[in-house]
């Protein structure tokens, strides 16, 4: 008797997924798809709780669910990266204007009016 029964039926279902790992055209998506799989023994509670002895409906909502949590770190990451390059941005724009005037100036309309003496 094992201490996890139910984990038998996960690792038998993702036995079955083997034969489409292999087929996989490249190195790397074999890799990446096995390493897919393998994360669901991470969700093996939840996949367990569906109760039925072929979880492929749980194994597959499981993938799409570590799918959507990269989708949005990646979301996530993309929109920091973008601010920090607005930012960046900003504070040269800044710079510049303090390097190229020595002179007073006003800015209406967003452009640079320098008042002569």
């Amino acid at each position: 008797m094992s201490l996890f029964p139910n984990e038998n039926i996960l690792t038998k279902e993702i036995a079955s997924w083997k034969s489409f790992g292999d087929s996989l055209s490249s190195k790397e998506d074999r890799e990446l798809f096995e390493k897919m799989l393998n994360d669901c023994y991470n969700y093996a509670a939840a996949i367990n709780a569906k109760g039925e002895p072929f979880p492929a409906e749980p194994l597959l909502m499981t993938l799409l669910l570590s799918q959507h949590k990269l989708i949005d770190w990646l979301i996530e990451s993309i929109s920091k990266h973008k601010s920090l390059k607005i930012e960046v941005k900003e504070s040269k724009q800044r710079e510049e204007i303090g390097r190229e005037n020595k002179h007073d100036y006003i800015r209406k309309n967003e452009r640079i009016h320098y008042i002569d003496d």
